[in-house]
């Protein structure tokens, strides 16, 4: 059907109205998806006549959703306006939320981070954390030269799983306090914004997949390996994130300790590696990154310590196969600083557990990835939300 004969789709009467919103939203799109383009092309791709494009793009540079951003000269004929979406139209924010860091950064809506700010969570209870939270998103917001009122939607990324019907966080183990009810309700007030909140390894998963080694995946797990485990899964684009929002959730997998049954999370992590260190002889004041140091200078005890969290990996990485049969398996988090040393262990181990062997790869966007994924996640809505507010205004 031509889109100029469109109708709604939820069976309500047909108006001139929400004709040309529709008209005018599809323009939006293509020029968000397929970049700049005059107003013949885009009536070719479309469908739509020239004078109803027109037409669109004159509401739209209105609203101040497009503007012009370039002409083209063809061979022949006369030279064209190109129109693309205006990224100035509203901003995101998006917040990741780590024992170690605070991430916070402002976008535009091309996605282009215009300000951020990482600082040390040095918070000692949940209520001093939401307030770092906040006061240092204020302060990102202000120092961009973004007015408040422009920044219409966040995401927080966090450990844990938002449960939306008590409006808290749950399964946060390293974040002590912050499985309180009410902070993040705390947080929207004082910020004035919308504010969701989703697991940092599913945000992660999606700033892989929009931004780093995932795009183009049919179907491709994000292994978080830091303080604790997790696991995001995007499928054709969508996160799985199971019947509760519980899919991911590895940590809270049975692992064969030596003394009694531990969790995965317990075996693979930033603390395991420093725990295996340990064990095997080394001493001192000692980090998972300081672990990985002493390896790639050849200390015995380090390379033993990385050689077995890289084996333990290759377990996780082979459930993982087996249950969601992915074509790209990518390590991020603290630990993915250290994928360098990790991969060949994982690869050849993989090699005896499995013959499931989905291509392993360390993720491009290192520290970023849920900030990004966090970012990616609130343009979806800001977009939605900026393009309402805008046609709908006289």
């Amino acid at each position: 059907m031509p889109a100029s004969d469109a109708v709604d789709q939820q069976g309500q009467p047909w108006n001139r109205r929400r004709l040309r919103a529709t008209n005018e939203r599809l323009l939006l799109d293509r020029l968000r998806s397929g970049g700049a383009a005059s107003r013949a092309q885009l009536a070719r791709e479309t469908g739509l006549s020239k004078p109803t494009v027109s037409s669109a793009l004159a509401a739209l540079e209105s609203a101040g959703l497009v503007h012009e951003v370039g002409t083209l000269a063809p061979e022949r004929g006369r030279t064209a306006v190109l129109y693309a979406p205006d990224p100035a139209a509203g901003y995101a924010l998006g917040i990741d939320v780590g024992r170690s860091w605070l991430r916070v950064a402002v976008a535009d809506l091309d996605g282009t981070v215009v300000a951020r700010s990482d600082v040390r969570n040095r918070a000692r209870s949940s209520g001093a954390m939401a307030d770092l939270v906040v006061a240092t998103a204020r302060q990102v917001v202000g120092g961009s030269g973004v007015a408040a009122d422009e920044v219409v939607h966040a995401v927080v990324g966090t450990p844990g799983v938002y449960d939306e019907k008590q409006r808290r966080v749950r399964y946060a183990m390293h974040l002590p306090g912050w499985g309180r009810a009410g902070l993040f309700d705390r947080m929207r007030e004082e910020l004035g914004v919308p504010l969701e909140v989703h697991n940092d390894a599913n945000l992660a998963a999606l700033g892989e997949y929009t931004y780093g080694v995932g795009e183009g995946s049919r179907l491709f797990a994000y292994i978080l390996i830091g303080t604790g485990l997790g696991m995001g899964v995007v499928s054709d684009g969508r996160l799985f994130t199971g019947a509760h929002g519980l899919a991911g959730e590895i940590g809270f997998l049975p692992w064969p300790g030596q003394q009694k049954p531990e969790r995965l999370e317990d075996a693979v992590s930033g603390v395991a590696v420093v725990e295996a260190a340990r064990r095997f002889g080394m001493s001192g004041q000692l980090t998972a990154k300081a672990v990985f140091d002493a390896a790639r200078q050849g200390n015995d005890a380090a390379v033993k310590a990385v050689q077995l969290e890289g084996e333990r990996i290759a377990h996780t990485v082979a459930a993982a196969a087996a249950v969601l049969d992915p074509d790209l398996v990518v390590l991020g988090g603290g630990v993915g600083h250290s994928v360098d040393l990790l991969l060949k262990p994982v690869r050849d181990n993989l090699r005896t557990l499995t013959p499931l062997r989905p291509r392993v790869v360390p993720s491009r966007l290192g520290e970023d990835a849920v900030l990004l994924g966090a970012v990616a996640t609130a343009l979806g809505t800001a977009r939605d939300v900026v393009f309402e507010r805008r046609s709908a205004a006289p």
